[in-house]
């Protein structure tokens, strides 16, 4: 196997580990990397979980740059878990006895909140005069 081509799947033995990733000699003196988030279907927190120095891998040529460094996937020989959808959890029966109203009461037409709306407008704007002693009237002070 003198060239290496993207997309091949080739078996290679795991040489060294890092926290981002491990390299996997492949033959004729030629090493490529797998990066942390291309070891395995799940998330991977410590690479070490999943792999160790001497593992013989499977592996699939992800690209080969100018520079000659060879990027590849152990996760992308392996078949994709099966997607089980979760099964939704019934709600907690509510407790007998206890009322289950809504807090507020639901105006039933716009005319009603708007009057709703121009009353306690009005009770703010009555409690504002009142706290800063404005009745409406303006006082003159030093005029008869």
């Amino acid at each position: 196997m003198s060239q290496i081509e993207v997309g091949a799947i080739i078996e290679g033995k795991v040489t060294g580990i890092t926290k981002f990733g491990a390299f996997v000699s492949l033959g004729e003196g030629k090493t490529g990397m797998v990066h942390v988030s291309e070891v395995a279907q799940t998330y991977v927190e410590n690479i070490n979980d999943f792999l160790t120095v001497g593992q013989t891998v499977k592996v699939k040529v992800l690209n080969v740059g100018e520079d000659g460094k060879i990027s590849l996937s152990i996760k992308r020989t392996q078949e994709k878990p099966k997607y089980v959808p979760r099964q939704p959890v019934p709600a907690p029966e509510r407790p007998t006895g206890a009322e289950w109203t809504a807090r507020r009461s639901e105006p039933q037409s716009f005319e009603d909140m708007m009057s709703r709306f121009k009353q306690t407008s009005d009770d703010k704007i009555s409690g504002l005069k009142k706290k800063n002693n404005i009745d409406g009237r303006r006082s003159r002070k030093g005029t008869k």
